[in-house]
């Protein structure tokens, strides 16, 4: 197949970050089939096994997700036996979130493979760049 060339395509910010989200989100895809987990899962069970009994409107504003993915997450997260939902302990009108034992075991696995995964992308970039980089990308979502 023939490369044709982008010309000014390769000039536009945004077309230029979704490729270097492409390229992550593949990688990202590839280290986690065998675990069958996206990155969104991944966080919510995460955030989950760091705060046991969080609250969904907690939860959905750490990942910046509306009430509603974030419910759908959970319910997938949920059948598979990996998290539970309860009345929260403060307050019984909220819902709260834990991991079961399953969760937690695939947690662990998922962890370790997003140090791979972290590890991959890392080390395009010395420790300086990586420094602007971090401070460069959380200007776009603050």
């Amino acid at each position: 197949m023939a490369r044709i060339a982008r010309g000014p395509l390769d000039t536009i910010l945004g077309l230029r970050l979704r490729r270097a989200n492409g390229a992550v989100q593949r990688h990202f895809g590839e280290h986690f089939a065998d675990l069958g987990l996206t990155q969104k899962q991944v966080s919510v069970l995460w955030l989950t096994g760091d705060h046991p009994g969080l609250a969904q409107t907690d939860l959905a504003a750490a990942l910046d997700m509306d009430r509603a993915t974030t419910m759908a997450l959970v319910h997938a997260l949920e059948k598979r036996g990996l998290m539970t939902r309860a009345p929260a302990l403060s307050d019984r009108r909220k819902i709260a979130f834990s991991l079961t034992s399953q969760g937690s075991i695939l947690l662990d696995k998922a962890k370790a493979a997003v140090d791979e995964h972290e590890d991959w992308l890392k080390r395009r970039f010395d420790a300086a760049e990586l420094a602007t980089l971090e401070e460069l990308l959380a200007r776009i979502y603050r």
